[in-house]
């Protein structure tokens, strides 16, 4: 039975080198997945932005592919790549780390979907602060028109030139309310559902080949997916909102209130059929890249233990 499942690698399991190949398999997992979905990225910050600025998602695709070809519909990539491999590593990584230390370590005896959660959000939350500054340029290139920079080097000049470090991080505070609550649904979600499709299936992970435990990650990755997008959107809207709205010296709180009442509270839910396609797919694939990385490795799947 046990010979049907990856084989094993020559990695210690919960060994610096263990968390560090997690780590890289996020990168591996996050930053491609999201640069490929620039596109629907680009046009929703724009509809969150102004939603009358296009009447469809393919007719934004269609303008904007008129007026400037393919690179304007990737339009914000490098910042979306960079920023978010950073994030990637930091998200799997530590998730790893904080999984292995607050259930086997500090509480044994924890029920596992609270170690779930207080591990997603300590790994969150040190991984927003690696995105944070590539998510403000990135916002900035994509909301604004003509645009605020036209790469990621000169958006970053940009905005440390005139604000410092500091204009880099002014949304981290609602990256952080958009990203906590989504990395949390996204990984006990994702090791809850997994469990209960091995239950159902009624034999033990180990008893299934490679093939069909990726398989089982990414159906279980895209139902986390859904819950993410629905839980996080309206923080999501508001980053967008902040990045491109916020006064010179205005407070994050005095920004926040103020463009929550121009848009109201439906307001903060635009453009979230778009993202939970996008974020659906997105999360799916990513937890099948990952688990899949890992078996190269000879490690195992994540979750189903």
């Amino acid at each position: 039975m046990q010979g049907r499942g990856p084989p094993k690698g020559s990695i210690e399991l919960f060994s610096p080198t263990y968390f560090a190949a997690c780590g890289l398999g996020g990168i591996i997992a996050c930053g491609p997945t999201h640069t490929s979905v620039t596109p629907l990225d680009l046009v929703k910050c724009r509809r969150q932005v102004d939603p009358k600025i296009y009447t469809s998602n393919f007719s934004a695709w269609r303008s904007i592919f008129a007026k400037e070809g393919l690179r304007g519909v990737f339009f914000g990539w490098a910042p979306t790549a960079v920023g978010y491999s950073f994030q990637g590593a930091g998200k799997y990584g530590f998730y790893e780390v904080f999984k292995y230390y607050y259930g086997e370590k500090l509480f044994p005896n924890a029920n596992k979907t609270v170690v779930y959660l207080g591990a997603s959000a300590s790994a969150e939350f040190l991984a927003d602060i690696a995105l944070c500054p590539f998510e403000a340029v990135k916002v900035r290139m994509q909301t604004t028109l003509p645009p605020y920079a036209s790469s990621l080097r000169e958006g970053w000049t940009k905005v440390t030139s005139k604000e410092g470090i500091g204009g880099l991080y002014k949304g981290l505070y609602p990256l952080w309310g958009r990203q906590i609550p989504y990395t949390m649904v996204k990984f006990a979600t994702f090791e809850t559902t997994v469990d209960q499709i091995y239950k159902t299936l009624g034999k033990p992970k180990e008893s299934y080949n490679s093939l069909q435990q990726t398989g089982v990650s990414f159906l279980g990755g895209y139902i986390a997916g859904i819950g993410c997008a629905a839980i996080s959107h309206p923080a999501d809207v508001m980053v967008s909102k902040l990045n491109a709205d916020r006064q010179p010296g205005e407070s994050g709180g005095k920004a926040m209130s103020r463009i929550y009442g121009n848009i109201g509270f439906r307001g903060l839910w635009n453009g979230l059929p778009v993202r939970i396609a996008m974020i659906g797919t997105l999360t799916a694939f990513q937890w099948l890249i990952y688990d899949s990385f890992k078996v190269s490795l000879g490690l195992p799947t994540t979750g189903g233990h």
